[in-house]
Formats: C-alpha cells, structure tokens, sequence
C-alpha cells in the first residue's frame, strides 16, 4: 500500500496558484505608453542639448538657437536633436507625460511650474541634482536654476516623464 504526505496535493495546488498569479499579474501588463520610442537614454541626451543652449536668447515661439526659444521650444528642440519629435506647447507636453514623484526624476523629465497664474505655463528640463534648464521669459537667456530655490519651489507643479 502506497502512502502519501498528508498535504501535499495542497502544497501542490498553492505553488501553481502562486505561479499562475506571478504570470497573470506581470506578465500580462504591457509597459507604458512611450511618446515615439522615449528612452532614458534620450532623455539623457535631451538634457545635455538643453545645457549646451545655457546662454541662448528666450524668443517667444522660438524652437532653434537661431531664433532663439521659449520654454516649450527649448523642450522640443532639445529632444528632437536626440531623436524625439515632440510638440511645441506646454500643453500638449503634459498632455503626453505621466507624473511622477520628484525624488523619482531622472535627466531628461520634464518640469512644470504655475506661472503668470497659469497652472502649467511654464516647462523645463530636469538636468540632475534638483537643477533645471530653461527659457524664462522675454529679455533673459536660457539658464539653469535650481528647484530649491525659494522662487521656484513656490510655483513648482509636478515632474513628468513620457
């Protein structure tokens, strides 16, 4: 007469059950959405464009260092150079980014402040170490500044990433 464990068709029956659950809950979910193929990698890149443009004219509608830029601008001339296409309007920037907590931003994550009374008027560029890049407004050049500043702690809204 053969004889068998007490519970082990149970043990059984809870490893599959804890297999099926880990296949069904990660394996299941697609990553999300990226806005043309974002990568940190281009975010990096981003960021480093957006830092070689310090000292550039702000021009409002400006996206090139020939014409100079606004906020948006600088954003989307940044990260077409290392190869993302992207809108040019604060707007559609956070219409296309996802928030996220700001000990979490990496270089490259967008950066939105209330300006003029206006809830996200106003765009950047995370560069690291609580540092921004970008165009601050007519008769300035585009600089870096940081997030802990008094002034722009003030109006800081969120970090995004696409």
């Amino acid at each position: 007469m053969k004889t068998t464990r007490p519970g082990a068709n149970q043990l059984l029956c809870i490893v599959i059950i804890c297999i099926a659950t880990f296949i069904v809950t990660h394996c299941g979910h697609s990553p999300p959405p990226r806005l043309n193929g974002y990568s940190f990698e281009i975010g990096e890149k981003a960021a480093a464009v957006a830092m070689t443009m310090v000292g550039e004219p702000y021009r409002y509608g400006g996206n090139s260092p020939e014409k100079g830029f606004d906020c948006s601008g600088l954003v989307q001339y940044s990260y077409a150079v290392a190869g993302m296409k992207l809108p040019h309007s604060t707007r559609l920037l956070k219409k296309h980014t996802r928030p996220l907590p700001r000990r979490s931003m990496r270089k490259g994550d967008l950066v939105f402040f209330l300006q003029e009374g206006k809830r996200y008027s106003h765009v950047g560029i995370y560069v690291g170490k609580n540092r921004f890049v970008h165009a601050p407004s007519t008769g300035k050049m585009i600089r870096m500044d940081s997030l802990n500043s008094r002034y722009w702690k003030k109006y800081f809204l969120s970090g995004r990433r696409f």
